[in-house]
């Protein structure tokens, strides 16, 4: 029988989510929102763009970029970025979720 995955709080951009997580993994997502947010907060305070969706957006094309930058798909290497892709489109589907909820929460 597998366990509920554990909930955690992490905060980006000034905001806080409560993100499931899957037990053993909660200090990697904690450390993957302080990355996300640190990259985050780089690109609103450049001023160059506007909005929590474009913030997002952008960040995301600059990680995807990171990680494609990485040496592509061959190999154990490859093979591992596929694995870590596969984390990220988690994370995004989560993020996503989660801004979904509070563009929810901002209309009520």
């Amino acid at each position: 029988m597998s366990k509920e995955p554990d909930a955690v709080t992490v905060q980006i951009l000034d905001k806080e989510y409560l993100v499931a997580c899957p037990e053993g993994e909660q200090e990697a997502l904690v450390a993957s929102a302080k990355y996300l947010n640190h990259k985050m907060l780089n690109i609103r305070e450049s001023g160059k763009v506007v909005g929590i969706d474009r913030i997002a957006v952008m960040t995301a094309l600059n990680l995807a970029h990171e990680v494609i930058g990485t040496g592509g798909n061959s190999g154990a290497a490859g093979a591992q970025l596929d694995s870590c892709g596969q984390r990220l489109n988690n994370l995004n589907t989560k993020i996503e979720k989660a801004l979904g909820n509070y563009r929810l929460a901002e209309l009520n």
